[in-house]
Formats: C-alpha cells, sequence, structure tokens
C-alpha cells in the first residue's frame, strides 16, 4: 500500500497513475483521501513494483508530489486490471476545478509570451549589431581568402616556369647525347675503313 503527499488531488493524478499502472502490469487501484493525499494499492511482480513506485513522483504545472510512503504486504490477488475510486459528485467538481486550472494556464501562457516579446523587441538592437559584427568578419574572411588564391596563382605560375626550364633542359641534353651518338658513329666507321685499307694493303705485301 502506498500514500502519497503533495497537491495531487483534482490535478489528474489519478489518472495518470491509472495509466502507469496499466504500462507496467500492475493489479490494483487508486483513491482520493479525505486529508488530501492519494492512497495507492498495488499488485505485481518486485521489479515491476520498484518502477511503479518510482513513477509515482510527478511534479508539473498541476501535479506536484511532495513525499510517498510504502507498507508492503503480501498480495491478495483480489484485483483485476487498475482502477481508480470515484466519489458522488466528484465529476461535477473536476470539471469546474478544470476550468479554474485551464484559465491559469492560458493566463501563464499569455504572461509568458508577453515576456518573450519584450525581450525580443529590446534585443532587436543588439542582434542587429550583431549581425554587423558577423558581416564585417566575413566580408575580411573572403578578402583573406582572394589573398590566398592569389598566392596559390603566383605560386602555379612559377612552377609552370621551373617545368619550361627543366624541358628546355632535357630537349639539349637530348640533343647532345643526338650529336654525341653521331659522333661516336662516325669514328667507329673512320676506324672500320682505315683498317679495311691496312688489311688491304697487308695482302698485296703478302704478309698476310
Amino acid at each position: 500500500m502506498i500514500w502519497v503527499s503533495g497537491k495531487v488531488q483534482k490535478a489528474g493524478y489519478r489518472a495518470k497513475i491509472v495509466a502507469i499502472a496499466k504500462d507496467l502490469g500492475i493489479n490494483g487501484m487508486v483513491e482520493n483521501l479525505p486529508d488530501g493525499r492519494v492512497k495507492v494499492i498495488a499488485e505485481g511482480e518486485d521489479a515491476d513494483l520498484e518502477r511503479f513506485a518510482e513513477a509515482l513522483k510527478i511534479r508539473n504545472v498541476l501535479i506536484d508530489v511532495t513525499d510517498i510512503k510504502i507498507e508492503r504486504s503480501r498480495g491478495l490477488g483480489g484485483y483485476d486490471g487498475f482502477h481508480k475510486t470515484v466519489e458522488k459528485g466528484e465529476t461535477d467538481e473536476r470539471l469546474d476545478k478544470s476550468v479554474e486550472y485551464l484559465k491559469e494556464l492560458i493566463d501563464v501562457t499569455k504572461e509568458g509570451f508577453g515576456r518573450i516579446e519584450r525581450g525580443m523587441n529590446r534585443g532587436f538592437g543588439d542582434l542587429g549589431n550583431k549581425m554587423d559584427q558577423m558581416l564585417d568578419k566575413q566580408d575580411q574572411m573572403l578578402d583573406k581568402q582572394d589573398q590566398m588564391l592569389d598566392k596559390q596563382d603566383q605560386m602555379l605560375d612559377k612552377q609552370d616556369q621551373k617545368l619550361d626550364k627543366q624541358d628546355a633542359t632535357t630537349g639539349e641534353i637530348r640533343g647532345l647525347r643526338t650529336d654525341l651518338k653521331d659522333h661516336i658513329g662516325m669514328k667507329f666507321q673512320k676506324i672500320e675503313t682505315d683498317l679495311a685499307e691496312v688489311k688491304t694493303a697487308l695482302k698485296e705485301k703478302g704478309i698476310i
């Protein structure tokens, strides 16, 4: 058995407890007590009961649970599902209370939007200044980017010049190799001619 204290009556607390119990497969009931507390009887698996007890600690605009007391006992298994106990005449009273809460929520919402609007109006000037500063910084970054691109173009031009020089040097080396090859070829040809003439002269003299 569980006793829940705080702002828990006429705020939709029991309906939330019923929904939580059904999600966890808990059997039992929930009812309002005359002293302002809510009594909950829950039966189920130990792990599910632990989660259920933790879920009872609800705090929002309407509900504010301040204390939970748990008295553990062996379940009798006399509940089929989970339901809430409703007292006679409670429905009309709950409707009236709901209207009051709705009015409070509307007032809070209007006041909140008013504060937001006033804050936005005050902040527009600062926002405009910040936007101008951001645009100035963006322009500076674009200028730096243009400078970097110019330097990159200069580096590429120098690289092209180096490649042109390299190509010229390579052409010169190839030309020298061709000239040297031709020169050596002519030398070998002359040597072969001279050797042939010497061989002929030796044959004529009967030396060979």
